[in-house]
């Protein structure tokens, strides 16, 4: 298996060099030259089966020779038997037709922890083939920095360097990163939002004077391998609902498109998917760009559900790609303009591509309360507001009612305290094993939102590729 470019100009790596590498060359993200798919006894042949063999089953096409099967089980073995529930993303029925897929079962409470538990991992076997120094380098909305340190703390061979916007984040979130003091891991707090924060990183990856020192990598969803293992658990609750004698459709609280994308993967993997439901909150650019053709950013608003409140989701590019045709040049120009105008519209035959398979749904804050009430009232289970995003949409879907939908709950409620406790006057308490959060140690670094305060902060922390 090799992986491709969307911008076309960067040479194909394979599965092990695209994990370390991140971001391509040329500023565009890897995608598989080609979509692996399973036949409708193959996907029947998973009913049944553990996460575990879930995940081997599904990521082994990606991976190709980079790990033998015998590899990549211990890998999963290892990062999924960190998770507190047996079945690592249990699904659990609200009604006759909705459903939750817990995701929140990790180390660090939220879904993140499911790809970057693997990740952690699978950078460390590949470091230790090459014997050298990797850079990661990230921008977190909230989630993915707990997951990414919490999965790269005292690893050999890795710094990693979190960005996350000062205050803009929950208490819960920003200590799950700040209160990590291993000697390799940097929180950064910069004045701004998470677009600024997530355009300093793309920014460092093209900057030679770093990339010629340090070797970057990300783990952020830029990163193809975090995205894949996403991808699995499409998969693992497809299964046990039916498939693939029954479509499915899935309702995924959205910021930067990468869990809905690893969905999209999963449809072109063969999985039988009724409808992907993209939910927005108020920073609603995926939902004007899917409904209206109109991917135009403008200003972030802060919210309850802070790891949507993204103008700029990355990885949009990829269905980009897909949509006109795997054209690198026409999606490296099309990005170029966007960078510069911070205006795209989609045409009309794009529009009914996307429409084949994705819808939207734009969640203000009170249907977002008004959601987790319904969970708490009637079904009688508490959720975060991310999750209570996704299941709003969900409920005001126009779908077939045969058709059950499964929304993905992204964070677990003690994530959130405040804005649950407001919605439901119930506030859900952190579960035992990080009952201490607030109990510990603060470290962090306050910087201006320039990119060149955070270069010069990188440069001065970070281990040469040599070192």
């Amino acid at each position: 298996m090799e992986y491709i470019s969307t911008r076309g100009a960067a040479s194909p790596l394979n599965f092990e060099q695209v994990t370390l590498a991140g971001l391509a060359g040329d500023g565009g993200l890897y995608v598989p030259e080609s979509w692996p798919s399973f036949s409708a006894d193959e996907i029947a042949a998973m009913a049944g089966l553990s996460y575990v063999e879930t995940a081997v089953r599904v990521m082994q096409p990606f991976v190709g020779d980079a790990l033998d099967e015998a590899e990549l089980r211990d890998i999963c073995e290892q990062a999924y038997g960190r998770f507190s529930h047996a079945a690592v993303t249990p699904l659990v029925q609200l009604d006759g037709r909705q459903w939750l897929l817990e995701l929140f079962h990790g180390p660090t409470l939220a879904f993140k922890d499911v790809a970057l538990q693997l990740l952690g991992l699978l950078f460390e076997k590949f470091l230790a083939r090459q014997d050298k120094h990797l850079t990661v380098v990230g921008a977190t909305s909230g989630d993915t920095g707990s997951a990414a340190i919490d999965a790269l703390a005292g690893r050999d061979k890795v710094d990693i360097f979190m960005i996350h916007p000062d205050g803009r984040i929950s208490d819960v979130q920003r200590r799950q990163m700040t209160t990590v003091l291993a000697p390799n891991v940097y929180n950064i707090a910069i004045d701004g939002s998470f677009d600024d924060a997530q355009a300093m990183v793309k920014r460092m990856f093209a900057d030679q004077e770093v990339t010629n020192r340090f070797s970057i990598s990300a783990v952020n969803s830029i990163n193809w391998a975090r995205l894949m293992a996403q991808v699995v658990y499409y998969f693992y609750a497809a299964s046990q609902l039916g498939a693939p004698h029954r479509k499915i459709a899935f309702s995924v609280p959205t910021g930067n498109f990468g869990d809905v994308f690893a969905g999209y993967v999963a449809s072109k993997m063969g999985l039988p998917i009724e409808r992907l439901i993209v939910a927005t909150n108020v920073n609603d650019i995926l939902h004007r760009a899917l409904s209206v053709g109109d991917y135009s950013t403008g200003t972030v608003t802060p919210t309850a559900a802070p790891s949507m409140d993204i103008q700029v989701s990355s990885n949009f590019e990829r269905l980009l790609f897909d949509l006109e045709g795997r054209d690198g040049v026409k999606t490296a120009a099309r990005m170029a303009a966007f960078e510069q105008s911070h205006n795209m519209q989609l045409e009309a035959a794009m529009r009914e591509k996307a429409a084949s398979i994705f819808t939207s749904h734009r969640v203000g804050p009170d249907d977002m309360s008004l959601a987790m009430r319904w969970a708490q009232d009637l079904a009688g289970h508490v959720i975060d507001p991310h999750s209570a995003i996704g299941l709003s949409a969900a409920q005001n879907v126009d779908l077939d009612p045969s058709v059950p939908v499964v929304t993905l709950a992204t964070a677990h409620p003690a994530k959130f305290p405040d804005a649950v406790e407001r919605a439901t006057g119930i506030r859900p308490a952190l579960p035992r094993r990080v009952g201490d959060l607030f109990d510990r140690e603060e470290k962090y670094t306050r910087l201006p939102g320039t990119y060149d305060a955070v270069k010069q902060f990188v440069m001065s922390n970070a281990t040469p590729t040599d070192g």
